[in-house]
């Protein structure tokens, strides 16, 4: 793994581990769930990865560095939760949400793209749709298990074309990537995520939905 992916693997830690962990603070759970949310977010996308791959054990369980960073940072982010809860609910709230919208859309391309380089380089195969599929896989997973682990519908099923920034992202790595720009190409893919995200948040981008009469 190159520079550039060991930079992406700790900034996509450390924007997960935020991201769960601010979602952890916002159910309202006490510090161990803060740390098991961040860590479960952080490290959950890799782990799904790698028992796809048959890369066993998963690398978080191997090398504890990635997990040990994920419950460092969801630590902070608690402490700083708890300075905060002082201010006034609607500006705390307004925070946070300005805080998970931007950590999880960190997290998501960073891990979208490192899904990929960890297929190209354990396997090296050019597959399209392999390398799209674990990115993509990498990217959602972490969030898929967050909002299962604190009770909500995944977000990849309902909010702000979330697998499609994804999947975007994945596109434009690959495109730079055919033309020998590695490093260029991952930062495009990553800040094409992070730009579609925010974007589909602030003007409510959404897939279209069926909305089934209530009973």
């Amino acid at each position: 793994m190159n520079q550039m992916m060991i930079i992406f693997e700790i900034l996509g830690t450390i924007a997960f581990s935020i991201s769960g962990a601010i979602e952890a603070m916002k159910r309202e759970m006490d510090l161990l769930g803060v740390l098991v949310l961040g860590l479960v977010t952080a490290v959950g996308g890799g782990i799904l990865r790698d028992v796809l791959m048959g890369a066993l054990p998963p690398a978080a369980l191997r090398n504890p560095r990635n997990a040990l960073t994920a419950l460092f940072t969801a630590l902070v982010a608690f402490v700083i939760g708890k300075v905060l809860s002082g201010q006034k609910k609607e500006l705390h709230n307004k925070i946070l949400n300005a805080a998970l919208l931007l950590s999880d859309a960190v997290g998501l391309g960073a891990f979208t793209i490192l899904g990929i380089r960890f297929v190209q380089e354990q396997s090296g195969s050019e597959n399209i749709a392999l390398l799209m599929f674990m990115g993509v896989i990498t990217g959602v997973g972490g969030g898929v298990m967050r909002d299962v682990f604190s009770g909500q519908v995944p977000y990849i099923f309902r909010k702000h074309v979330y697998a499609t920034a994804s999947i975007v992202g994945a596109v434009v790595y690959l495109c730079l990537h055919g033309t020998g720009q590695e490093n260029p190409a991952a930062v495009a893919g990553l800040l094409t995520v992070v730009v579609i995200r925010i974007l589909a948040a602030r003007f409510q981008w959404n897939l279209p939905k069926v909305h089934l009469p209530s009973e």
